[in-house]
């Protein structure tokens, strides 16, 4: 039996709205909406309890110069664990992109990081005031490159049975801060 989307979500109904500005078929982003929505497979006996996996992901994004060269970070910790137990990374240059396009696609690397693992609840944490709020409802998605990715963070969001969005600030988002600055460093040495 493969996990179900749940519309469960903590902090606000987002998702019960109709996405706006959704990707056209030309768009360059619009493979990150066809993500499937079944997860990996948990179990289907009625006397064993479904595995929960409660995750905290924290993701940043930059750029040198806004567009200039840019990477993402995220990190996925065990939310349960009483010592801080990294379950997945994502450290990689994406090419030229604006900081907000950065933001945006480590929290989809990230998102996709915690699926893959098996995550069923997780807390996003980041440092971009606009990515979360944007996700949640609460600022417009103006810009048009923004638009696509915002659509992909709300299906890809859905997967989980319970989300959290969280901005923190920056001195709390060190680790995925870290793996950006890595990223960027290794590149350039190139």
């Amino acid at each position: 039996m493969s996990a179900k989307a749940n519309p469960s979500i903590n902090q606000s109904s987002f998702f019960d709205a109709p996405i706006a500005n959704s990707p056209t078929d030309d768009d360059p982003f619009a493979a990150y909406d066809e993500a499937p929505l079944a997860g990996p497979e948990l179990s289907a006996d009625a006397d064993q309890p479904t595995r929960q996996l409660s995750v905290v992901m924290y993701c940043d994004g930059g750029s040198r110069g806004n567009p200039g060269p840019a990477a993402i970070g995220a990190v996925v910790f065990d939310a349960n664990a009483d010592d801080a137990v990294v379950l997945a990374e994502v450290s990689e240059c994406i090419g030229i992109a604006t900081n907000n396009v950065a933001e945006y696609k480590a929290m989809l690397a990230g998102l996709d990081a915690a699926f893959n693992i098996g995550a069923t609840t997780i807390t996003v944490r980041a440092d971009s005031k606009l990515l979360i709020e944007q996700l949640k409802g609460n600022y417009k998605v103006k810009h048009p490159n923004l638009q696509p990715l915002h659509a992909a963070g709300l299906n890809k969001l859905k997967r989980f049975q319970r989300v959290t969005l969280e901005h923190v600030r920056r001195e709390y988002n060190t680790e995925a801060d870290a793996l950006v600055n890595q990223a960027l460093d290794a590149a350039r040495k190139r």
